[in-house]
């Protein structure tokens, strides 16, 4: 996941950077860091934050030619 998907999955999902944090149990400062490239963020809070926005019903897309992307997981 990178920090444009990162941004495009809140978006989908409508919640905030705070919101976020809470849900992968991290700081905000963390989530605003890593969406905006401001630091290296730690792999292990970069998977809490994929994890929970994950649960929250989105799905990655690698990049297979046309991109790296996030959808809304579709529901059965």
């Amino acid at each position: 996941m990178n920090p444009a998907q990162a941004r495009a999955a809140r978006a989908l999902i409508g919640i905030t950077q705070g919101n976020l944090a809470e849900r992968a149990g991290v700081s905000l400062s963390t989530v605003v860091d890593f969406e905006k490239e401001r630091r290296q963020v730690a792999a292990p809070s970069i998977t809490a934050i994929r994890q929970a926005l994950t649960k929250a019903g989105v799905e990655f897309i690698d990049p297979n030619g046309g991109g790296p992307g996030v959808r809304l997981r579709g529901g059965d």
